[in-house]
Order: structure tokens, then sequence, then C-alpha cells
């Protein structure tokens, strides 16, 4: 079910292509940085009459970077959301043209940006949405597992970590953010197999969020941003979104009472925030409150 946020409407922003015209990038003028990826099967720009696979090479991965960065630096962006161009893939992974053309060094240091990327956007303290627009495979899979929220669109699009076909493993975080996200014997099914599945499987084991039934790829793309717009200043507390996030995130990887500590610092941080004390006063005074942010 698609709910609708009518007080956070904004309309989808004109997206200016990055360096190497293999993402586009955005803001709405609520605060929503989109990150779209576009490419051909082989990872180059996209040129007209070849379709959107949305795979990935080096040179993507810069303009990922770069796009992380400039919502990362933005103080007027509250929300990342990440998708695809086109209405069949959100993204089929990595080139394997263009691996095949690769020394094993240099596709080892090709995995290690790719996490480091990854791992930015998983440790930027600002909400991260990714809109699963069609099949989601591979690497693709593994971009929208950084993300906090997976939305999908209704088809009939698969998802999966098909790398063991291949002879190979999901090396771009795919192991592991998998296994912590659906748990040890259902990656671990999903993985050795190299089976593919639908939308509907992955929302049954909490790997998608939502699944949509918009009626085209536009109506997806307002949809998704309609539900974003509710993490938006001012309606939404974004510094305690951020907190929270950090704090999740982080903790996770060390023991409880560490967490706790994190957990305490973060809070006292928060109380010390002009958002806090406007949040607070406005639950007393039984007011909306209006969040900038600080």
């Amino acid at each position: 079910m698609v709910l609708y946020y009518r007080w956070a409407m904004t309309d989808w922003p004109e997206l200016v292509p990055m360096k190497n015209k293999l993402v586009n990038y955005g803001v709405t003028e609520n605060g929503i940085a989109i990150i779209e990826l576009i490419s051909d099967s082989e990872g180059a720009p996209l040129q007209d009459g070849k379709t959107p696979v949305n795979t990935y090479t080096r040179e993507m991965w810069h303009d990922i970077d770069d796009a992380i960065l400039s919502a990362r630096f933005d103080d007027d962006v509250s929300v990342i959301l990440i998708t695809g161009h086109g209405d069949k893939f959100f993204s089929a992974g990595a080139s394997i043209k263009y691996l095949n053309k690769l020394s094993p060094r240099y596709k080892y240091f090709f995995c290690l940006h790719a996490n480091e990327t990854l791992s930015r956007l998983e440790q930027t303290p600002k909400l991260v949405i990714a809109a699963l627009n069609g099949h989601t495979v591979g690497g693709g899979l593994e971009i929208a597992m950084a993300a906090d929220i997976r939305i999908a669109r209704k088809g009939n699009f698969q998802v999966g970590l098909p790398e063991v076909s291949l002879g190979v493993l999901a090396g771009t975080g795919g192991t592991a953010r998998l296994s912590r996200l659906v748990g040890k014997a259902k990656s671990m099914e999903i993985m050795v197999t190299g089976r593919k599945f639908q939308f509907e499987e992955a929302k049954d084991m909490s790997l998608v969020h939502d699944i949509y039934d918009s009626m085209s790829l536009d109506e997806f793309r307002q949809d998704v941003l309609d539900y974003a717009g509710q993490f938006s200043l001012p309606f939404a507390a974004a510094k305690a979104i951020g907190n929270i996030k950090r704090s999740v995130q982080s903790g996770l990887e060390i023991p409880l009472e560490y967490h706790l500590a994190l957990e305490r610092e973060l809070q006292s941080d928060l109380f010390q925030s002009e958002d806090a004390k406007a949040g607070i006063a406005a639950y007393v005074d039984k007011k909306t409150p209006k969040f900038n942010g600080n």
C-alpha cells in the first residue's frame, strides 16, 4: 500500500549527468537528493536505442561516489534516494564484459573501491532510500542493501545474488550485508544456489520493506518521492534520524555496553540541538513541531 504525504509532496527534479555520464543527480525543493544509475549492458553511457541495464564499471563508481559526497555536504539535503534509469532494471550489477578485461589485481581494487563507496553511503548520517524500479540482481542488490529502506515496484522483476554461477562470490558487500539482513541460513541458501526470486519473496524475508503497485514508472517515482518527503525538513528531525542511523550502523558491530554508551553520547548531542528543544516544546504546547536540522 502506498501512503501519500501530501503536505510533503514535491516534483521529480531535473537531473544533471555527473562527470562520466553514468549517474544523474538532482535535488528536490524539499531536500531529497536523487542518484540515478544510468548505463548500458557494457557499463557505458546510455545511447539512444540501448536498454538501460545500469551495470557498473570503475567510472560509474566514481560518479556514485561524487554524488554521495554532493548529497552529504549539502546542508539542504536530508534524504538520499537512489534508483535506476528506465523501467526494467534498478541495476544488473557489474558489467561482466568490463570485468573480463581486467587483471585479478585490478579486479581486487575495483571491489575495494566499490566497498569503500557503499560504506560512505552507509555511514552518511542521512536517510538513504533505494527505489527498486526493476530487476535488482548481483551488484545491483549489493547497492540496494547499503540503503536504509528499500521500496520496490510491483512487476515481474527478479532479485538475487547469482555470482556463484560465475565462480565468484558477491564481493561488493553481498555476503556481509545479506547475512546481516536476512540471517545466516537464508543468505547461505540464496547465495550458494544463485537463484533469483521475486520482490514478494524479498519482502517476506524483510529484504524489501514495501512493494508499490504503481501504474507506471513515473507514478512509482512520485509515490516513492512522496514517501521520502515525510523525512524531509521541516516535518522530520533530520539530525535525530542521522543519529539513529549512526547508532544502528556502528552499534551493531560492538558489544552491547559500548553500543549503549554510543547511544548516550548521540542522545546527549541531540538534547543540545535546536530540533530537540523545538520538538519537546511543541509536544508540551500540543503544536506541530517545525525542525531545521540543527
